[in-house]
C-alpha cells in the first residue's frame, strides 16, 4: 500500500471514528483485566464502582485523544489522565461530597445586575469544562461549545455500542 495514501486517509478520519476506535480498544483492555481479576460472578459494590470509573476514564481518554492537544479542555483532560496512570486517581469511589461548607464559602453572592449574573454563570460553566478555571469568557464559551459537541458524539457512539451489545 502507498504510504502517502495511508497518511492522507488518516488525516481525514472523523472525530467519531477516532473516538470509537480508541474507546473500543479501551473497553477490550478493561474486559481482559476483568476476566483475569474476577473470581466471582457477583461483583461487590466497590468492584462495580471501579468498573464504572474504568469505563468513564476510558471514554474521557478516548474523547480527549481523538481531539488531541489542540483544544484546552482535551489537553487538560489528557494531563489528568496521564497523572492518574502515575498513581493518583482522577475519580475516587470512596470520596463523598458531604462537606459543602468549603463550596458555600467559595460561592459569590450574585446580585440582579446583568454583569454580575454573567460572571456567576461563567463561574458555573468553568466547573464543567476541563481547564475552564484558567480561561477568559470568550475562550471558555468556545471551549464549552466544542466540549459539548464532543460529549454529544460520545453519547451517540456509546448508544450505538449499547444497541449492538443488547442485540447480541
Amino acid at each position: 500500500m502507498n504510504p502517502k495514501r495511508l497518511s492522507l486517509r488518516s488525516k481525514y478520519t472523523t472525530f467519531e471514528s477516532r473516538f470509537t476506535k480508541g474507546f473500543l480498544q479501551a473497553l477490550q483492555r478493561i474486559n481482559r483485566q476483568r476476566s483475569i481479576s474476577s473470581s466471582t460472578n457477583i461483583p461487590s459494590p466497590m468492584e462495580m464502582c471501579r468498573r464504572y470509573l474504568s469505563v468513564k476514564n476510558a471514554a474521557d481518554a478516548a474523547m480527549a485523544s481523538a481531539v488531541g492537544t489542540r483544544r484546552a479542555w482535551s489537553s487538560t483532560l489528557l494531563t489528568k489522565i496521564n497523572r492518574s496512570h502515575k498513581g493518583s486517581q482522577i475519580y475516587n469511589c470512596s470520596a463523598r461530597r458531604t462537606d459543602n461548607s468549603k463550596k458555600r464559602m467559595k460561592m459569590k453572592k450574585c446580585d440582579d445586575e446583568e454583569e454580575i449574573g454573567t460572571i456567576c454563570e461563567a463561574d458555573e460553566l468553568r466547573k464543567f469544562v476541563p481547564g475552564g478555571e484558567a480561561m477568559d469568557i470568550c475562550s471558555l464559551l468556545d471551549e464549552a461549545a466544542h466540549y459539548i459537541k464532543c460529549l454529544k458524539t460520545q453519547v451517540k457512539v456509546m448508544e450505538k455500542i449499547a444497541d449492538i451489545c443488547s442485540a447480541v
